[in-house]
């Protein structure tokens, strides 16, 4: 069982480029699709990006071109640069995995470890 934990989060201004990290507890190379998902106040988690072993990725449109999603397998991590901060970007973010690739991009429902989250907030 693959234990994931995410970190990096916080309070960041308007335009903020912050990095949210997941650490993996064991390999992820055996895990097929990872993702970040987020769960912004008041509304239903939706995914911001994934990235396929081979590094594949998909972003959600809302942060295409902000956000950049990557892995290391070697080093059994996942990273999520965040550009360009928006308020509307506030929410907490969780670190999730796929590790057969049941779809893509990846369904929510589908994934088989996740993070317990970290909060960001966009204020000034």
């Amino acid at each position: 069982q693959v234990q994931l934990v995410e970190s990096g989060g916080g309070l960041v201004q308007p335009g903020g480029s912050p990095r949210l990290s997941c650490a993996a507890s064991g390999s992820i190379f055996s895990i097929d699709v990872m993702a970040w998902y987020r769960r912004a106040p008041g509304k239903e988690r939706e995914l911001v990006a994934a990235v396929t072993r081979g590094g594949n990725t998909a972003y959600a449109d809302s942060v295409k071109g902000r956000f950049t999603i990557s892995r290391d397998n070697a080093k059994n991590t996942m990273n999520l640069r965040m550009n360009s901060l928006k308020p509307e970007d506030t929410a907490v973010y969780y670190c999730s995995g796929d590790r057969y690739g049941s779809s893509w991009p990846p369904s929510q429902y589908g994934m088989d470890y996740w993070g317990k989250g970290t909060r960001v907030t966009v204020s000034s």
